[in-house]
């Protein structure tokens, strides 16, 4: 069963830092595509990734490139990872090291906002960088997105 929320309950119950990023930050904004997934721009340190893996901890998390692999992180392994793409109980995750068109988790962060969501406050990509990110992707679900979004913005420019 997916619970897209239920994983972001989940890190921010954790002290993960991340900020999200993806569909479902565009959702956040009102976008109206279905997303499968949760997409972050984390911190990728030892410390933050050891945070991930206790927050998935009894979700049975793998990596989706290989699934048959669990998730075991180790010092070694953690200082070579730049993204992880996980599939859990509750659906996949994608833990990104950098955002195409906005860049690394610093800059991820300081282009994010302070959303209040349903577990709490959570940081989202700013809808500007949000749209920049969508376009450097330039898939046809983020041109519609982009379009979308642009369309929020256009609503919130209005008096």
């Amino acid at each position: 069963m997916s619970d897209l929320n239920g994983l972001l309950d989940r890190l921010h119950a954790h002290d993960v830092e991340f900020v999200l990023v993806g569909g479902f930050a565009a959702v956040v904004y009102g976008g109206t595509l279905l997303t499968r997934d949760v997409d972050v721009c984390c911190r990728f340190t030892g410390t933050n990734l050891q945070r991930i893996q206790a927050a998935l901890a009894n979700l049975h998390p793998v990596h989706r490139t290989r699934p048959d692999l669990p998730l075991a992180l180790t010092p070694e392994l953690c200082a070579s990872l730049k993204n992880l793409y996980l599939k859990t109980d509750w659906g996949p995750l994608d833990c990104l090291g950098e955002v195409k068109g906005v860049g690394n988790f610093e800059e991820a962060l300081k282009h994010s906002v302070i959303v209040e969501l349903p577990f709490g406050e959570c940081r989202v990509l700013s809808l500007e960088a949000l749209i920049r990110s969508k376009q450097a992707m330039n898939r046809e679900h983020d041109r519609i997105t982009v379009r979308q979004l642009q369309a929020i913005k256009e609503q919130e420019r209005r008096p």
